[in-house]
């Protein structure tokens, strides 16, 4: 009988929630009922032992059933744990509402630290997580709340709930900057050359660099190679793809495939590689050739009737002079690098055909005739010593080193033809003859 009131009590420990699961509405209901759930134990624990020892008045004797059946309701054991039971499931039920919201702090100063007030308690930012609001923000508060601007920007949420989730747009142009080579300009180099070393024409890098003269050329200038031959050109206002297409007369397919577009709209400033363009012609420079013979230009003449044979003459007199860039495909001579002004000879015996300034990138340059239709070309000069009809000899200066013409630095450009230069005729490499 007496152990029912503590088993009452182990009971309520056990169903009572830490203090840190409930509010304190919640708190002083359980106390409340927690005691009396003990008094009324008491009270039953007194009411039986007195029923039980104290004596029976002599006058009104009670029946023997009447007492058993009081003692039986009143004191049962089974009736103290169904009482406390029923008292500690009421308090629990309540202890598990959540509770308003309670402010916390003032208005009087900003504070430092972050605080939160969730479910009636201050809660650390550093433990909350989005799993307090019921799953609508994920990650620690520290992050949610992160004044870190590089980080990715967090949800915002509406009075109804509602989650606005940022979206980043794609500024990003696309255009042919990324498809753009740039090539630095070293001694020798011509504009033939670069050309052939990308796969391209002398032409497209004359418009992709602008050029207005062929010589524009020197030493550590950047030049731009486009991919494909054809035009750079820079979108402007009212230009579309198939007004481009139409003007350069292209396939507006073409220009997409090669300038990799997803989107076929065109922005102003975007850069645009149109493959297969034409641009300007270089325009024809007229010079006054400075020819010390007595004549200029070419002549209806022939040279030996046959080569002599043997090796020809070193072309370039003087020390310090060098093979800058040799014979290959697109680049068809040899380019000796030497110092400005210094004597260019003739490689071998025979007569002057052609002596001046030509407009094909050459610029001062002398032909001979050497007989069994050999021919030796000198090229980039910046003077010329002989006159066109001339007989010349193995070692006669023709000239002098300059850059004229598509040059880069001061050098000459050495060729050898086997059939009329530039007519019919074909170079072969020089060191074959050297």
């Amino acid at each position: 009988m007496l152990n029912a009131p503590a088993g009452a009590l182990r009971a309520i420990a056990r169903l009572r929630p830490g203090t840190s699961e409930r509010s304190q509405r919640a708190t002083r209901f359980h106390r409340r009922s927690v005691g009396v759930a003990r008094g009324l134990g008491a009270r039953l624990s007194t009411l039986a032992h007195v029923a039980h020892l104290a004596p029976r008045p002599s006058n009104r004797p009670l029946p023997v059933a009447l007492r058993r059946s009081l003692m039986v309701r009143l004191a049962s054991e089974r009736m103290l744990p169904v009482v406390a039971a029923l008292v500690v499931l009421g308090a629990s039920i309540v202890s598990l509402q959540p509770a308003a919201a309670q402010p916390t702090g003032d208005t009087s100063a900003a504070g430092s630290d972050v605080r939160l007030q969730v479910g009636g308690e201050i809660v650390d930012p550093e433990r909350f997580t989005g799993a307090d609001l019921d799953g609508a923000v994920s990650g620690p508060a520290s992050e949610v709340l992160s004044d870190d601007s590089s980080a990715a920007p967090a949800e915002s949420y509406a009075d109804d709930g509602t989650i606005y989730k940022p979206v980043a747009v794609n500024t990003v142009v696309q255009d042919g900057k990324g498809l753009l080579q740039t090539y630095t300009v070293r001694a020798g180099d011509t504009l033939t050359g670069i050309a052939s070393h990308y796969g391209v024409t002398m032409m497209t890098v004359w418009w992709a660099n602008k050029l207005s003269s062929k010589d524009d050329l020197h030493v550590g200038q950047q030049l731009i190679i486009p991919p494909v031959n054809g035009l750079v050109v820079t979108v402007k206002d009212g230009d579309t793809l198939d007004s481009l297409a139409t003007g350069y007369k292209v396939e507006a397919a073409d220009i997409v495939a090669v300038n990799e577009l997803d989107d076929p709209t065109l922005i102003i400033g975007q850069t645009l590689i149109v493959p297969g363009a034409v641009g300007a012609p270089i325009p024809t420079p007229k010079p006054k050739p400075r020819v010390t013979g007595t004549s200029g230009g070419s002549c209806n003449c022939s040279g030996p009737a046959t080569y002599g044979g043997g090796t020809f003459t070193w072309p370039v007199s003087g020390g310090g002079n060098y093979i800058s860039q040799y014979f290959h495909y697109g680049h068809y001579g040899l380019d000796i690098a030497a110092d400005y002004g210094s004597t260019v000879r003739a490689a071998a015996s025979g007569r002057v055909i052609f002596a001046g300034w030509k407009s094909n990138g050459g610029g001062y340059q002398v032909w001979i005739s050497h007989g069994s239709g050999l021919y030796t070309t000198y090229n980039h000069m910046s003077s010329v010593a002989v006159s066109s009809g001339a007989n010349v000899s193995a070692g006669t200066r023709v000239g002098r080193i300059g850059q004229s013409g598509w040059a880069t630095g001061p050098h000459l450009h050495f060729e050898v033809w086997v059939g009329a230069v530039w007519n019919g005729g074909y170079r072969v490499n020089p060191l074959k003859y050297l």
